[in-house]
């Protein structure tokens, strides 16, 4: 057995998600994800097909992130492995319902980080071990790192302002 590692290549900004599926249906029940995740979000979504014709299957509204996602699969290469590229929404966004496709066995990761997947080969085919996602920790949070946390989630919207005292 032989032990690689892949990197993710993708434009900084963008996000994806890393998984592994069972069934040559998942290209079409995660494109349904997406489409009723956000009316505006843009994907790519390729899934490596492990028996049969053992083809990178895919479909996507975005020629960029399709583009991305086929490049990224083919690279990784690992049987029932999928990777959803997207831009103008965010893993947050689609997450659970990914999840919950029937076909999803698991989530690697969900990031715009950058990512290396640590791939498994041998004589008949190769599997995914894991990622690294993103940088080792520096440090311990501090009040000042917490408030900017705290600011940053409000700012983009994804938490609310606790109520006002009167």
């Amino acid at each position: 057995m032989e032990i690689e590692s892949v990197t993710i290549e993708k434009p900084e900004e963008i996000n994806f998600i890393l998984g592994q599926s069972h069934f040559i249906k998942t290209v079409e029940d995660l494109e349904e994800v997406m489409v009723n995740g956000s009316p505006s979000i843009k994907y790519g979504i390729a899934f490596c097909e492990a028996s049969g014709h053992c083809l990178v299957r895919w479909t996507g509204n975005d020629d960029e992130m399709s583009g991305l996602a086929r490049k990224n699969a083919l690279r990784i290469g690992a049987g029932h492995s999928f990777i959803i590229f997207m831009k103008d929404a965010f893993p947050i966004n689609v997450l659970n319902a990914v999840k919950m496709t029937s076909e999803v066995c698991r989530i690697y990761c969900a990031t715009a980080n950058p990512t290396d997947v640590l791939i498994a080969s041998n004589e008949r085919g190769r599997g995914i071990i894991g990622v690294i996602d993103g940088n080792k920790p520096k440090g311990i949070e501090g009040p000042d790192d917490k408030k900017w946390r705290y600011d940053l989630l409000r700012t983009i919207g994804y938490k609310s302002s606790p109520p006002k005292e009167e």
